[in-house]
Protein backbone atom coordinates (compact mmCIF):
# COMPACT_ATOMS: atom_id res chain seq x y z
CA UNK A 1 0.00 0.00 0.00
CA UNK A 2 3.22 2.47 0.68
CA UNK A 3 4.10 2.04 -2.85
CA UNK A 4 1.20 3.65 -4.10
CA UNK A 5 0.29 7.38 -4.49
CA UNK A 6 -2.31 9.70 -5.95
CA UNK A 7 -1.81 12.91 -7.99
CA UNK A 8 -4.79 14.57 -6.81
CA UNK A 9 -5.39 17.58 -9.59
CA UNK A 10 -7.77 20.76 -9.00
CA UNK A 11 -7.61 22.86 -11.73
CA UNK A 12 -9.74 26.35 -13.55
CA UNK A 13 -11.21 25.81 -16.36
CA UNK A 14 -8.52 26.56 -19.33
CA UNK A 15 -5.16 26.44 -17.16
CA UNK A 16 -4.18 23.47 -18.97
CA UNK A 17 -4.89 21.14 -15.81
CA UNK A 18 -6.31 18.34 -17.74
CA UNK A 19 -3.20 18.33 -20.21
CA UNK A 20 -0.46 18.75 -17.46
CA UNK A 21 -2.39 15.59 -14.81
CA UNK A 22 -1.92 13.65 -18.33
CA UNK A 23 1.77 14.60 -19.00
CA UNK A 24 2.03 13.77 -15.39
CA UNK A 25 0.47 10.49 -15.76
CA UNK A 26 2.74 9.54 -18.62
CA UNK A 27 5.97 10.87 -16.39
CA UNK A 28 5.30 8.61 -13.81
CA UNK A 29 3.63 6.24 -15.67
CA UNK A 30 0.74 5.86 -13.97
CA UNK A 31 -3.23 5.16 -15.13
CA UNK A 32 -5.19 9.01 -15.56
CA UNK A 33 -8.59 9.02 -14.19
CA UNK A 34 -11.21 12.18 -15.14
CA UNK A 35 -14.51 11.11 -16.71
CA UNK A 36 -13.38 7.31 -16.42
CA UNK A 37 -14.46 7.97 -13.04
CA UNK A 38 -17.86 8.37 -13.99
CA UNK A 39 -17.68 4.75 -15.87
CA UNK A 40 -15.80 3.43 -13.08
CA UNK A 41 -18.27 4.51 -10.39
CA UNK A 42 -21.59 3.38 -12.65
CA UNK A 43 -20.02 -0.12 -13.34
CA UNK A 44 -19.16 -0.66 -9.44
CA UNK A 45 -22.39 0.37 -8.52
CA UNK A 46 -25.04 -0.72 -10.92
CA UNK A 47 -26.64 2.68 -11.69
CA UNK A 48 -26.31 4.47 -15.52
CA UNK A 49 -24.08 6.36 -16.76
CA UNK A 50 -25.80 8.89 -17.63
CA UNK A 51 -27.05 9.64 -13.12
CA UNK A 52 -23.08 10.09 -12.84
CA UNK A 53 -22.53 12.70 -16.03
CA UNK A 54 -25.66 14.46 -14.83
CA UNK A 55 -24.36 14.80 -11.16
CA UNK A 56 -20.70 15.39 -12.47
CA UNK A 57 -19.51 17.99 -9.73
CA UNK A 58 -22.86 18.94 -8.94
CA UNK A 59 -24.11 20.03 -5.35
CA UNK A 60 -28.59 20.59 -5.91
CA UNK A 61 -29.52 17.26 -7.15
CA UNK A 62 -32.76 18.72 -8.70
CA UNK A 63 -30.32 21.62 -10.15
CA UNK A 64 -29.17 19.46 -13.32
CA UNK A 65 -32.67 18.57 -14.50
CA UNK A 66 -33.92 16.11 -16.82
CA UNK A 67 -32.32 11.96 -16.22
CA UNK A 68 -31.39 12.99 -12.62
CA UNK A 69 -34.15 14.66 -11.11
CA UNK A 70 -36.48 12.70 -12.33
CA UNK A 71 -34.64 9.42 -10.81
CA UNK A 72 -34.11 12.03 -7.53
CA UNK A 73 -37.66 12.26 -7.00
CA UNK A 74 -39.32 8.34 -7.84
CA UNK A 75 -35.62 6.89 -6.81
CA UNK A 76 -34.54 9.00 -3.69
CA UNK A 77 -31.00 9.14 -4.96
CA UNK A 78 -29.31 12.23 -4.11
CA UNK A 79 -25.88 13.80 -5.51
CA UNK A 80 -24.77 13.25 -2.14
CA UNK A 81 -25.17 9.31 -2.56
CA UNK A 82 -23.83 9.64 -5.84
CA UNK A 83 -21.06 11.57 -4.43
CA UNK A 84 -20.44 8.77 -1.99
CA UNK A 85 -20.08 6.15 -4.89
CA UNK A 86 -17.69 8.23 -6.46
CA UNK A 87 -15.91 8.20 -3.67
CA UNK A 88 -15.98 5.09 -3.02
CA UNK A 89 -14.16 4.50 -6.60
CA UNK A 90 -11.40 6.86 -5.97
CA UNK A 91 -10.82 5.01 -2.67
CA UNK A 92 -10.86 1.71 -3.83
CA UNK A 93 -8.67 2.74 -6.80
CA UNK A 94 -6.10 4.42 -4.60
CA UNK A 95 -6.44 0.87 -2.72
CA UNK A 96 -4.39 -0.59 -5.43
CA UNK A 97 -2.92 1.25 -7.86
CA UNK A 98 -0.80 5.02 -7.99
CA UNK A 99 -3.25 7.24 -10.05
CA UNK A 100 -3.52 10.76 -10.80
CA UNK A 101 -6.80 11.73 -10.38
CA UNK A 102 -8.59 15.02 -12.05
CA UNK A 103 -10.74 16.62 -9.35
CA UNK A 104 -14.24 15.64 -7.57
CA UNK A 105 -12.68 15.96 -3.90
CA UNK A 106 -10.17 13.75 -4.50
CA UNK A 107 -7.54 15.14 -2.53
CA UNK A 108 -10.85 15.56 0.58
CA UNK A 109 -11.58 11.86 0.05
CA UNK A 110 -8.25 10.71 0.36
CA UNK A 111 -7.80 13.09 3.44
CA UNK A 112 -5.70 10.30 5.52
CA UNK A 113 -3.77 9.13 2.88
CA UNK A 114 -0.21 9.87 3.59
CA UNK A 115 1.00 9.46 -0.03
CA UNK A 116 -1.89 11.67 -1.81
CA UNK A 117 -0.37 15.20 -2.97
CA UNK A 118 -3.10 18.14 -3.88
CA UNK A 119 -2.02 20.50 -6.87
CA UNK A 120 -4.14 23.60 -8.03
CA UNK A 121 -3.42 24.54 -11.35
CA UNK A 122 -4.49 28.04 -12.31
CA UNK A 123 -2.96 30.12 -14.81
CA UNK A 124 -3.41 34.01 -16.64
CA UNK A 125 -6.90 35.08 -17.71
CA UNK A 126 -5.93 36.13 -21.21
CA UNK A 127 -4.37 32.26 -21.68
CA UNK A 128 -7.30 30.68 -20.25
CA UNK A 129 -10.12 32.67 -22.52
CA UNK A 130 -7.47 31.47 -25.67
CA UNK A 131 -7.41 27.70 -24.46
CA UNK A 132 -11.32 27.94 -23.77
CA UNK A 133 -12.03 29.88 -27.21
CA UNK A 134 -9.73 26.78 -29.07
CA UNK A 135 -11.10 23.84 -27.58
CA UNK A 136 -14.76 24.94 -27.41
CA UNK A 137 -14.69 27.12 -30.59
CA UNK A 138 -15.98 29.71 -29.03
CA UNK A 139 -15.82 34.31 -28.97
CA UNK A 140 -13.97 35.54 -26.24
CA UNK A 141 -17.24 36.84 -24.78
CA UNK A 142 -18.73 33.15 -24.87
CA UNK A 143 -15.27 31.74 -23.36
CA UNK A 144 -15.07 34.16 -20.48
CA UNK A 145 -18.93 33.59 -19.73
CA UNK A 146 -18.24 29.76 -19.42
CA UNK A 147 -15.37 30.14 -17.26
CA UNK A 148 -17.27 32.06 -14.46
CA UNK A 149 -19.99 29.44 -14.29
CA UNK A 150 -17.13 26.29 -14.40
CA UNK A 151 -15.10 28.75 -11.35
CA UNK A 152 -18.43 29.34 -9.79
CA UNK A 153 -19.86 25.59 -10.00
CA UNK A 154 -16.26 23.88 -8.74
CA UNK A 155 -15.79 26.38 -6.20
CA UNK A 156 -19.35 25.52 -4.87
CA UNK A 157 -18.74 21.82 -5.04
CA UNK A 158 -15.61 21.85 -3.59
CA UNK A 159 -16.71 23.91 -0.37
CA UNK A 160 -20.02 21.94 0.27
CA UNK A 161 -18.06 18.66 0.12
CA UNK A 162 -15.07 19.47 1.76
CA UNK A 163 -15.38 22.17 3.39
CA UNK A 164 -12.63 24.25 2.24
CA UNK A 165 -11.90 26.73 -0.22
CA UNK A 166 -11.33 26.03 -4.23
CA UNK A 167 -7.87 27.49 -4.86
CA UNK A 168 -6.66 28.35 -1.64
CA UNK A 169 -3.29 27.51 -1.16
CA UNK A 170 -4.32 26.62 2.91
CA UNK A 171 -5.92 23.54 0.58
CA UNK A 172 -3.23 22.07 -1.29
CA UNK A 173 0.36 21.38 -1.43
CA UNK A 174 1.12 22.79 -4.10
CA UNK A 175 -0.56 25.67 -6.15
CA UNK A 176 1.20 26.56 -9.47
CA UNK A 177 0.15 29.07 -12.43
CA UNK A 178 0.97 26.94 -15.51
CA UNK A 179 1.36 30.81 -17.68
CA UNK A 180 4.74 31.29 -15.80
CA UNK A 181 6.56 28.26 -17.12
CA UNK A 182 3.96 26.76 -20.19
CA UNK A 183 2.04 23.79 -19.56
CA UNK A 184 5.56 20.97 -20.14
CA UNK A 185 7.72 22.95 -17.83
CA UNK A 186 4.78 23.18 -14.89
CA UNK A 187 4.50 19.69 -15.66
CA UNK A 188 7.78 18.78 -15.16
CA UNK A 189 8.49 21.33 -11.78
CA UNK A 190 5.02 19.19 -10.70
CA UNK A 191 7.49 16.23 -11.04
CA UNK A 192 10.27 16.90 -9.66
CA UNK A 193 7.79 18.08 -6.17
CA UNK A 194 6.48 15.10 -5.95
CA UNK A 195 9.44 13.46 -6.47
CA UNK A 196 10.75 14.89 -3.64
CA UNK A 197 7.74 14.62 -1.75
CA UNK A 198 7.45 11.18 -2.07
CA UNK A 199 10.58 9.50 -3.34
CA UNK A 200 9.32 8.18 -6.13
CA UNK A 201 10.57 8.51 -9.81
Amino acid sequence: MDEHFIISVGRQLGSGGHIIGKLLSEKFQIPFYDKELIGAAAAESGLSKEMFEQADEQVNPTSTGGLLSDYFQHNYFSNETLFQLQSDVIRNIASRESAVIMGRCADYVLRDQRRCISLFITADMPDRVKRVMEYQHLSDKKAEALIAKADKKRAGYYYYYSNKIWGSAASYHLCINSSVLGIENTAEYIREFITLRLGVK
